[in-house]
């Protein structure tokens, strides 16, 4: 049988608050980690020419760059590009930024994609996710859905659905992303 006397039992308390201490702090800069903005994935996606890129090269370094995935399906999607569209000259004439767009409507509706592009108008580059690729690597459900990458390529925001007037607060977003300001809700590492 081994005795302890009260001297070695302070030890062990003492040692033992050391120890959680450490284990405390040691978990603190792990979850710090975790909560940084998040990488690009490097996926195969398609440009309505047909010619594969991958997602993490589509972007200009050293500015922001809003990403808004949808769908020809998607009601929501297409309102909120509309809106976008409509005023896009005014926020990039304000902040200079780049926009893009991520179809992720599958390989028999890519021709859709295309005409739809071009009855509309849209002078930003889009790109074809026709096998959902992208969409696991994010790890999203649902469209709309709404990236901002950063100037070093790090994703910093997202934002899944729309509701009428929610290109404004995007734009907030985006302008904050430019000036090195903290994003608020939907921030990625906030």
């Amino acid at each position: 049988m081994i005795k302890l006397s009260s001297n070695n039992v302070v030890l062990y308390t003492e040692d033992t608050l050391i120890m959680k201490k450490i284990l405390l702090i040691l978990a603190t800069v792990l979850i710090g980690f975790g909560a940084t903005a998040q990488n690009l994935p490097n996926t195969t996606i398609k440009q309505l020419n047909g010619r594969p890129i991958k997602f993490n090269k589509i972007f200009e370094e050293g500015k922001v760059t809003l990403v808004s995935f949808w769908a020809t399906w998607c009601i929501p999607c297409k309102a909120e590009i509309k809106n976008i569209k409509e005023k896009l000259p005014e926020w990039q004439k304000e902040t200079e930024f780049n926009f893009v767009t991520v179809s992720i409507d599958d390989s028999r509706a890519a021709a859709q994609v295309k005409g739809y592009t071009k009855s509309q108008g849209w002078e930003w580059p889009t790109y074809l996710d026709q096998n959902s690729d992208l969409k696991r690597s994010l790890n999203f459900q649902n469209v709309p859905f709404t990236i901002i990458v950063d100037q070093t390529g790090k994703i910093v925001y997202q934002h899944t659905g729309y509701e009428e007037g929610g290109e404004d607060e995007i734009y907030e977003k985006v302008k904050a992303a430019v000036n090195g300001e903290s994003l608020g809700d939907g921030a990625v590492g906030e």
